[in-house]
């Protein structure tokens, strides 16, 4: 039995689709959005360090900014789909004009994000937070709306080089911004090394200076001219009409997919906020935390986008399923270490956000946090079938049931009932987290079934070879 069992994983580690080959391509792209998880925990660790209140605004503004923008970095992004099947089909000159398409997405989203600036007021006076809180969440949410367009171009270029299976840049790329992002959070949050004091104002200009950062570095990778030369990713920068509605036919899906789903959880916090400064701080520092190891797997599902993407443009879909299965074998067993400590040693998580905090004002928000981390560790199990499996029918191009989906159960499952436990029955924090956790649950579940139906290997995003798209 054991000799057997050693055979089978030995087998699972090296043949194609196995352990070996995801973690090749996972662990740079685990590492890269780990870091971007640090920074963000990082931003409200230390904001939790300079007050409750611009804790308490951090997390609303932050996510309504990365709602909106999420629609376009979902579209961008889907570039990485494209040059995966593209790659995988060996028509190595149709990388470079898809990449283009993605940054022509991300100057229409920057665009749209400053746009939105002078509506910063209105709309959190219309949310009723407390004053403070309100004037917090207008002035970081208006910064961070400054950098959208960087940051959006930046997850396009990351799809060429994780579209190909070349992670290692994607990484070196995320780990100088996010290392950009905490000096620039220490120096202006608090006003260190001559920098002047800004709070939050301060953390939103660290945010966006390591965005910009961000796609300063990939456009000066993506110029060299082996790249250009094999890929045309100079020579390919022309709009093409047909590429780009087929990127925005099959990668608009995704973006309103994010958007939904953060827009799920941004009126999930918005409600909670009328519940007050301490139960919104609490449900801030559980998601923070929560988002600090969940995000490294965000990393596992690009991979197994490009394994889909990859092995469905070779006609392969049998290695693909392979490859979701090895990924999904391996977050689950991660994702189920970290909720057991998330319920056996809770403090480990939460100590980081009181180091520097009024002990007097943050002895409640402990408390809570500490309950509110028995549901993160209830669902983050689940959210691994949710992340592995709607990435999997994604790479192969079934974008738009994903989105149906996602926009269904948000608004029956989250947003109607929260609104009407919090607002209308006024039950309180717990069970608005009861709600919470079954969203995620019944997603997971949703995108399993999926998946077990098969109709993902039948589908591609890239033309058939023959066939002209504008380019």
């Amino acid at each position: 039995m054991g000799a057997s069992t050693m055979e089978y994983f030995k087998n699972r580690w090296e043949e194609e689709g196995g352990y070996k080959e995801f973690l090749v391509i996972a662990v740079p792209l685990i590492l890269s959005t780990g870091a971007w998880s640090i920074q963000h925990f990082v931003d409200r660790m230390f904001l939790s360090w300079y007050s409750p209140d611009t804790t308490a605004a951090a997390m609303p503004a932050g996510i309504l900014n990365f709602a909106v923008m999420s629609i376009f970095i979902g579209t961008a992004a889907y570039t990485s789909t494209f040059v995966a099947q593209y790659y995988g089909a060996g028509r190595y000159h149709r990388i470079g004009p898809a990449l283009w398409q993605g940054i022509y997405v991300s100057v229409l989203g920057g665009l749209v994000l400053v746009c939105l600036i002078p509506f910063a007021r209105p709309i959190f006076s219309l949310v009723g937070h407390e004053p403070v809180v309100q004037a917090h969440e207008v002035d970081y949410f208006q910064i961070l709306c400054l950098g959208g367009a960087p940051v959006i171009a930046a997850s396009a270029m990351a799809g060429f080089f994780s579209g190909r299976g070349k992670t290692w840049p994607v990484m070196w790329v995320s780990m100088s911004s996010t290392a950009l992002n905490l000096v620039m959070d220490y120096a202006l949050i608090f006003g260190n090394w001559g920098f002047p004091e800004m709070g939050i104002k301060g953390a939103g200009i660290a945010t966006v200076l390591s965005g910009l950062f961000s796609f300063l570095m990939y456009m000066a990778l993506i110029s060299a001219r082996a790249h250009n030369k094999t890929y045309r990713t100079l020579s390919g920068w022309r709009l093409g009409k047909g590429l780009f509605f087929r990127l925005v036919r099959f990668g608009f899906p995704v973006g309103v997919q994010f958007f939904l789903d953060m827009a799920g959880f941004t009126i999930f916090i918005l409600l909670v906020g009328r519940l007050g400064t301490t139960s919104l701080a609490a449900t801030n520092i559980a998601f923070s935390i929560s988002t600090l190891v969940f995000m490294p797997m965000i990393g596992s599902g690009i991979a197994v986008s490009v394994l889909v993407g990859q092995y469905l443009g070779k006609d392969r879909p049998v290695v693909a399923q392979r490859s979701v299965y090895s990924a999904f074998h391996l977050t689950f067993v991660y994702m189920a270490g970290i909720a057991i400590a998330y319920v056996s040693v809770p403090d480990i998580f939460v100590a980081p956000f009181a180091a520097q905090a009024d002990p007097a004002r943050f002895a409640e928000i402990y408390r809570l946090t500490v309950i509110l981390l028995r549901f993160v560790a209830v669902y983050s199990v689940f959210d691994t079938m949710n992340m592995v499996f709607a990435a999997a029918v994604k790479g192969a191009g079934d974008t738009r049931y994903v989105m149906v989906v996602v926009a269904i159960i948000s608004l029956l499952v989250l947003i109607i009932p929260t609104y009407l436990t919090v607002i209308i029955l006024d039950w309180g924090l717990m069970l608005a987290w009861v709600i919470a956790s079954a969203y995620v649950i019944i997603l997971g579940f949703v995108f399993y079934f999926r998946f077990l139906g098969g109709k993902w290997k039948e589908m591609r995003v890239i033309e058939q070879p023959g066939t002209t798209l504008a380019s």
